[in-house]
């Protein structure tokens, strides 16, 4: 496992690190506590000292199953994310109350007197205009409460726009499917000493290279209830792609990259680029985490191989992705 710098925070974490979206179970399925613990152990072990988690990942128990791993392993970092576990998603859930609240909720929830990163998560755009929001979090750090603070967005202009303020940290989505952060926002983070972490990074799987078009989801499953953005934005399932579109890409991909394991493949691709701290794929189980810390391990690619996925994405993804994030 490689290490990088997260930014302003001085945390050197993974490179591949572990998002907690499905920690403990499958989207949709009963939360175990036995398969988070195993999970997150497994990653340890392979050299993960990074986790992403949010407030309202399965109703707190992923937040209360890192909090509870942070404790007997202080040299791991992670970052919790507030605001959307109410439904719907207001910019009224990111007032200074209701931060102050959520960052209460969070600290004991997790059992820690402070957190390592406070990320928004996802707020509507509006909320980068209220910059009593961020003042707050201004108030929060100096007051021992958070260490570092920052915004997971949905838009590349989102993420510009954040660097306005004290963030040390802003979560997008960059993957093969998601290529236009890399144009400007990389760049404009790097001279702000922000660290990126890359979110979605396998399109909720569609670069694994395993779906087809017959392939069905669980009802409950975002892949099936939200590919019109039905529950939140469409971006974040399959990171906004057509599915069948995705599909025949992603074949297209492993055809042309000459690889049968294109995941692998797909998170080294973002390691590529070091304005990325770190990517941070999801798992439900201990024996996905060797398939995601596996891309640590692989060659760089080729200039081929990154035109490559050029190619392909604007063959297949540009229009309409391009232009609406």
């Amino acid at each position: 496992m490689n290490y990088r710098k997260f930014g302003k925070t001085g945390f050197n974490i993974s490179e591949v690190s572990l998002g907690t979206w499905q920690l403990g179970g499958k989207w949709g399925l009963p939360f175990s506590q036995q398969d988070a613990e195993a999970t997150l152990a497994e990653a340890y072990g392979q050299g993960v000292n990074f986790f992403d988690t949010a407030d309202g990942y399965q109703n707190g128990a992923s937040e209360r199953a890192v909090g509870q791993f942070i404790k007997t392993h202080p040299d791991v970092h992670f970052t919790t994310k507030i605001g959307r576990k109410e439904e719907p998603l207001t910019a009224d859930h990111f007032t200074p109350a209701s931060i102050d609240r959520y960052v209460e909720e969070s600290l004991k929830n997790m059992g820690l007197d402070t957190l390592d990163m406070v990320l928004l998560h996802c707020p509507p755009t509006q909320v980068l205009y209220q910059p009593e929001t961020f003042f707050e979090l201004d108030r929060l750090q100096q007051q021992g409460k958070i260490r570092n603070y920052g915004v997971s967005v949905e838009k590349v202009e989102e993420g510009i726009k954040t660097l306005d303020y004290n963030v040390a940290g802003i979560e997008i989505i960059f993957n093969m499917f998601r290529l236009r952060p890399a144009k400007l926002f990389f760049e404009l983070a790097q001279q702000h000493d922000v660290g990126i972490l890359a979110r979605v990074p396998l399109a909720s799987g569609l670069l694994s290279g395993k779906y087809t078009a017959d392939t069905k989801f669980a009802p409950e499953d975002h892949r099936t209830n939200n590919r019109d953005g039905q529950h939140f934005d469409k971006g974040e399932t399959f990171s906004g792609v057509d599915y069948l579109t995705g599909v025949k890409a992603a074949n297209e991909l492993k055809q042309r990259l000459g690889t049968d394991q294109l995941a692998a493949t797909a998170l080294r691709y973002i390691l590529m680029y070091d304005a990325v701290s770190a990517v941070i794929p999801g798992a439900s189980n201990p024996t996905q985490i060797e398939r995601n810390t596996a891309a640590a391990d692989l060659a760089p690619l080729t200039a081929d191989q990154m035109a490559v996925v050029q190619d392909v994405y604007d063959q297949y993804i540009k229009n309409p992705v391009d232009y609406l994030w």
